[in-house]
């Protein structure tokens, strides 16, 4: 494993450790989705996953 991917790996699980203690678990659920969505070049599940985080991040202002 080169470097490279080793620190991408970290950058990767710190920013879902974030995510998750900032947002809680929709937020970690929607990052989950859009990174699936992404990969399997599904529109519809990185739609979702970017849906998901975006309310989530703007939830308390919608309130």
């Amino acid at each position: 494993m080169s470097v490279l991917s080793l620190l991408s790996a970290v950058v990767v699980m710190a920013f879902e450790q974030l995510a998750q203690w900032h947002y809680g678990p929709a937020g970690l659920a929607g990052l989950l989705l859009l990174a699936i969505g992404a990969r399997a070049r599904n529109a519809t599940c990185s739609s979702l996953g970017g849906i998901l985080l975006a309310l989530t991040v703007a939830g308390p202002a919608l309130h």
